[in-house]
């Protein structure tokens, strides 16, 4: 009993002196900081464990918390000022602090940026400039004519250039019914105005027609417009459902789909697939894991995947695991290129962090970041109207037919024998 006693001292003992040593580095006692600056120091701890890039952009990433703790904050809001000042210096417009209301809001859209004009944003690594990945399939941003890759230059006559993701997707949103003017630019076209109302964005992120190809096949047509949480679900009902109707061929349509949810891009890759690797992650210690399909597919039926500039994250991890084992044809241009993962982690005052803690390779170990996948056939198009979408206006889709009609094999064992 007394031996039992001395190795529970001993421990405690031990753990006493490891608390002491982790205290030791903090530049005042523990008791001495501010509720501000735990709030600082809690976001700092995460960013210190998950940060994907362990140099922290080339860094002492000690000393970034030692001056943010320097003195004490005057309010929460000078707090969330520091953090925001801090997250800056890592360069990684996806790593950002969300204020209790974005985070909530972020929960509650499962797909990231949507707003009350139905765009999906990101601030461009290259150039800084807020870029819109895709609109929401029948929103009013498509309505009005925005398209990917325009850059948003103003916000109710407010400059863009120095705005968080966040603080833009803020800007925008607003009651139905409401106005809002932007300012935007692209390639070729300059600047213009575009002045979009407000509504509610209506997220049903599968469209499933059987078609009839000109040889008199039954072409099953599924367009995917997001990765939220029922997006799996509603791809394997539709599948299933084509399937009794005798589909022979597949086009799985993930043009301007910004993605969303990780776990729904590989769920659905294993509807497709019997087996193989759907994607590595490789976090700062290198690979860390891998998913992989177990079959069976729900169809062996060939198949071609419609990509665009707008296929971006979860779009493109499907995208480059379909292809990288031998199941499907890329048919369109060159993909986004977002292959960083973040997680979102909740802080102790309801506030939020999102930390690029991943990156993805596809299953032949591409890293699509900044590169995008570039597909089997490349076929450029002017933009189309959603009405012209897989109609005879539709050139990626006629292509995509004319790969059916020649290639009837492309799925059959080609996923097999990986």
């Amino acid at each position: 009993m007394g031996f039992m006693h001395k190795q529970v001292l001993r421990l405690g003992f031990s753990l006493f002196l490891a608390f002491g040593l982790a205290w030791g580095a903090v530049m005042q006692p523990a008791n001495a900081l501010t509720e501000e600056q735990k709030l600082v120091s809690e976001v700092w701890r995460i960013v210190n464990r998950t940060y994907l890039d362990d140099t922290f952009n080339h860094q002492n990433w000690a000393a970034v918390r030692q001056k943010a703790l320097e003195k004490p904050f005057k309010d929460q809001k000078a707090a969330y000022v520091a953090i925001q000042n801090m997250l800056k210096t890592l360069d990684d417009p996806f790593t950002r602090f969300l204020d209790p209301e974005q985070y909530r809001s972020l929960q509650v859209n499962t797909s990231g940026e949507l707003t009350g004009v139905g765009l999906q944003i990101a601030l461009n690594p290259e150039t800084g400039k807020l870029e819109v990945v895709s609109p929401i399939e029948g929103s009013p941003a498509e309505k009005a004519g925005i398209r990917s890759r325009d850059r948003i230059l103003k916000i109710e006559g407010f400059s863009t250039a120095n705005l968080t993701l966040d603080e833009a997707a803020a800007r925008m949103r607003g009651p139905i019914g409401s106005l809002v003017t932007l300012i935007i630019e692209r390639d070729g076209e300059g600047e213009k105005e575009v002045r979009v109302v407000r509504d509610r964005i209506a997220l049903n992120p599968v469209v499933a027609e059987l078609r009839t190809s000109p040889e008199g096949k039954s072409i099953g047509y599924l367009r995917l417009t997001q990765f939220n949480a029922n997006a799996s679900t509603e791809l394997a009902h539709a599948i299933s459902s084509l399937e009794k109707k005798g589909a022979d061929a597949y086009i799985l349509d993930l043009r301007n789909n910004p993605g969303g949810l990780l776990q729904a891009g590989i769920e659905i890759a294993r509807l497709w697939l019997d087996s193989g690797t759907i994607v590595y992650t490789v976090n700062r210690q290198g690979i860390q894991g891998s998913f992989e399909a177990f079959g069976p597919a729900l169809t062996d039926d060939p198949l071609v995947v419609l990509v665009n500039q707008g296929t971006a994250s979860a779009s493109e991890i499907l995208a480059g695991a379909l292809q990288d084992n031998g199941r499907a044809k890329l048919v369109g241009e060159t993909t986004f290129g977002k292959g960083l993962i973040q997680s979102l982690f909740e802080l102790s005052d309801g506030s939020g962090l999102a930390v690029t803690i991943a990156k993805y390779e596809t299953p032949s170990h591409h890293d699509i970041n900044k590169l995008g996948i570039k597909p089997d056939q490349v076929i450029s198009q002017q933009p189309i109207t959603r009405e012209q979408i897989a109609t005879a206006a539709d050139l990626q889709y006629q292509s995509a037919l004319e790969v059916l009609r020649k290639d009837s094999v492309v799925a059959g064992l080609g996923n097999r024998d990986k």
